[in-house]
């Protein structure tokens, strides 16, 4: 229950920032972020480490927020979400095995080699887009508009991560189809 409340708020908060500018003051949606952070830090799950850091980084966010009323704070925290799954995918990298490698796992224990170096892959590419989604969800935050932030990192972010999604899901059945055939 924590995990959907939790996912519905992070994936509303661009939206929900965007409509209250101009309507409250940013130290009053601090709250929104103290509230991210509490079940962040509640819902740690598996990644225990990594999601208590990203409770205590929200907490800071909104305690910037709240001190200076000032929205950056607010607006920095997509970027704040794709720094840590940064940190946490590119750990996996190094101290393996990756964090796609885990995930494919759990509907294949017995991942061959081939699903390994493909995972490692994957991991590696998802590094790549949270840097460039962390990066321009920076540059909208200190230097777009509000509507142009929150149409980013409210809208245009996820049907990124959609794409990047589905064309992996397209590639693994293509590459699947091809090492299932018999070599001639």
């Amino acid at each position: 229950m924590r995990w959907a409340l939790l996912l519905a708020l992070t994936a509303a908060y661009p939206l929900i920032v965007y409509v209250s500018l101009g309507h409250v003051q940013p130290r009053y949606l601090a709250v929104l972020l103290l509230v991210l952070g509490g079940l962040r830090w509640l819902a740690g799950g598996a990644q225990l480490m990594q999601a208590r850091w990203l409770a205590l980084a929200a907490l800071l966010l909104a305690a910037g927020t709240a001190l200076l009323n000032a929205s950056l704070p607010l607006k920095l925290y997509p970027v704040l979400v794709n720094l840590v799954l940064l940190v946490i995918f590119g750990l996996s990298l190094l101290r393996g095995p990756s964090v796609v490698e885990r995930l494919a796992r759990l509907q294949e224990p017995e991942l061959d080699a081939r699903g390994q170096a493909y995972t490692r892959r994957v991991t590696q590419v998802w590094c790549g887009f949270f840097v460039l989604n962390g990066g321009i969800a920076l540059a909208t935050a200190l230097w777009a508009s509000e509507r142009s932030w929150a149409l980013y990192n409210g809208l245009i972010a996820y049907l990124l991560i959609g794409t990047l999604m589905g064309g992996e899901w397209l590639l693994r059945r293509r590459l699947r189809a091809r090492h299932a055939r018999p070599q001639a």
